[in-house]
């Protein structure tokens, strides 16, 4: 157990059989009443956000959730199979649990599977990710003045917007947590 005074951004709890990732919290102390811990939590199984307040004082069960170095094999219809590179063993994931990192996989990528007591909640992507550029506009000589960017549709089949001077075949260095053009690789 952990009491809600003891809040961090990212820790995991167990709430009513649910878990959460802390995204963030706040201590209130009211001039009249009892002191509260309002906080946004994440939801591990369905990826929804929700609002809770919660007594100052209140204990919440700690969920220890297990970070293992996974390989992406290989896509099969709708099911996105994946290898632990110690024991070999394979296991799949359906694409509507991967939808946000589906737009981040290459094959024969290292990620980190989320499980919680046998029962896989997800994967981590690395912060930054290097994907290929294979289709853009060409950049027009004296456009960059402004800052001007232009669409760019990735080997993945994102599509970000990056400066005027990338082209077709550069290799990006992508934010795998907001979507975005950080740098050339």
């Amino acid at each position: 157990m952990i009491s809600v005074n003891d809040f961090k951004t990212g820790l995991t709890i167990e709430v009513e059989h649910d878990l959460f990732t802390v995204i963030d919290f706040q201590h209130v102390k009211p001039g009249k009443g009892a002191a509260f811990v309002r906080s946004k939590l994440k939801n591990l199984r369905n990826g929804n956000t929700v609002e809770r307040t919660f007594r100052a004082g209140e204990n919440v069960g700690r969920a220890h959730i297990e970070n293992r170095e996974m390989q992406y094999l290989y896509a099969s219809g709708t099911e996105y199979t994946f290898m632990d590179t110690e024991t070999f063993d394979q296991f799949s994931l359906s694409a509507k649990q991967l939808e946000w990192e589906l737009k981040f996989l290459k094959e024969n990528m290292m990620i980190h599977i989320m499980s919680y007591q046998g029962e896989i909640l997800g994967i981590n992507l690395p912060n930054s990710i290097e994907l290929k550029v294979v289709e853009t506009e060409p950049g027009i000589k004296g456009n960059t003045a402004t800052g001007a960017t232009k669409s760019a549709t990735l080997e993945t089949g994102l599509t970000v917007q990056v400066p005027m001077f990338i082209n077709e075949g550069d290799v990006l260095l992508i934010d795998s947590r907001e979507g975005k053009y950080i740098s050339r690789a």
